[in-house]
This record gives C-alpha cells, sequence and structure tokens, in this order.
C-alpha cells in the first residue's frame, strides 16, 4: 500500500530550527511529487511546500518562503522540511503527502498518500 512517515518535529524557541523527515515504506515514491502541509488548532490544513519528482522543482508558500527549504533523497525514499526562522504562527501538526501524478500541487486534495503528522511547537 504505501507508507508515510514523520519525525523531527518538537519544541523550539522563536528563531531556531527544525529538519522534519518523511521515511516511505511499502512502496517506491522517488517518482511521486511530494508534498508538506500543516494544520493549526481551529484552522484549515495548509500548504507549506512542494517538491517535483526529480527533486529540480520546488514550491513554497508565501509565508515560509527564504525560512523553508523542502529537499528529497530518493535513494532514501525520504523527503526533508528544513525550517529556519521559527515563528510561533508556524506551531502546527505537520503532514507529508505523495502524489502519484506529479502535479506539484498546492491543494491538498491532489495528494493520495498521507503520513500521521508531527507536532512543532515554537515558543515565543
Amino acid at each position: 500500500q504505501g507508507q508515510l512517515v514523520e519525525s523531527g518535529g518538537g519544541l523550539v524557541q522563536a528563531g531556531g530550527s527544525l529538519r522534519l523527515a518523511c521515511a516511505a515504506s511499502g512502496r517506491t515514491f522517488a517518482n511521486y511529487a511530494m508534498g508538506w502541509f500543516r494544520q493549526a488548532p481551529g484552522k484549515e490544513r495548509e500548504f507549506v511546500a512542494a517538491i517535483s519528482w526529480t527533486g529540480s522543482s520546488t514550491y513554497y508558500a508565501d509565508s515560509v518562503k527564504g525560512r523553508f527549504t523542502i529537499s528529497r533523497d530518493n535513494a532514501k525514499n525520504t523527503v526533508y522540511l528544513q525550517m529556519s526562522s521559527l515563528r510561533s504562527e508556524d506551531t502546527a501538526v505537520y503532514y507529508c503527502a505523495a502524489d502519484p501524478l506529479r502535479r506539484n500541487s498546492q491543494m491538498a486534495y491532489t495528494y493520495n498518500y498521507w503520513g500521521q503528522g508531527t507536532q512543532v511547537t515554537v515558543s515565543s
């Protein structure tokens, strides 16, 4: 079936950094577009970043541009989200997702596979 598992979340002070990882198992996601989304309490899930299946193209929400970097290692079947200059408004559960149709989309409904999420809490 395929499974995505996020890790690397935690508690960090404002201005700090975290690196999230999304490890795939059960199938290879090397030829899928991958995305990161987040959901804060009481808010809808929102797009954070996406990366093409080759890794040559990346896309970011305006709110994280210049602070977050998405990358992937297809040999390890893993996608990363490096987060720097974290702010309190970045506090959320972060989810990774995979799209077999490689649409590199910002829309959650285009992604077929989702992880369980990892909590990121930024204290001010």
